[in-house]
């Protein structure tokens, strides 16, 4: 079974959010890695490129599938992950240890639409 932690918040398209201040660190799930398979490449936004909640904001490649990354917030990205620009196995090795993209949100009530972690497991089971 997919690996779920308590305290990040939860998209359907499986992206997640771990907040510290007014800053989110998105992600994609355990969850996600597994059903992408190997992840060969990561499409990433620009630093200061702003992103909205429910809308793309880069791409996963993996062997077998690509996938649209959603951005679960709004706000304005201000550090992308570049190790995984030469390492994009890495959100194979482990996916809540290399976040994606860091952004400063707009609006913090946007995590109301999300997920915890006992939701996003029920709708995880197969």
């Amino acid at each position: 079974m997919a690996k779920v932690i308590e305290g990040l918040y939860y998209s359907e398209s499986h992206e997640y959010v771990r907040v510290e201040g007014d800053f989110g660190y998105i992600g994609i799930t355990d969850y996600a890695q597994h059903a992408l398979g190997n992840v060969v490449y990561v499409d990433m936004p620009e630093v200061d490129d702003e992103v909205e909640a429910g809308n793309e904001f880069g791409a996963v490649e993996s062997v077998k599938a690509a996938s649209d990354l959603i951005s679960p917030v709004s706000g304005v990205v201000v550090e992308v992950n570049e190790a995984l620009e030469d390492q994009p196995e890495l959100l194979n090795e482990d996916a809540f240890g290399n976040w994606i993209i860091k952004v400063e949100m707009t609006d913090k009530t946007e995590l109301d639409n999300l997920m915890d972690a006992a939701a996003y497991e029920e709708i995880t089971k197969a």
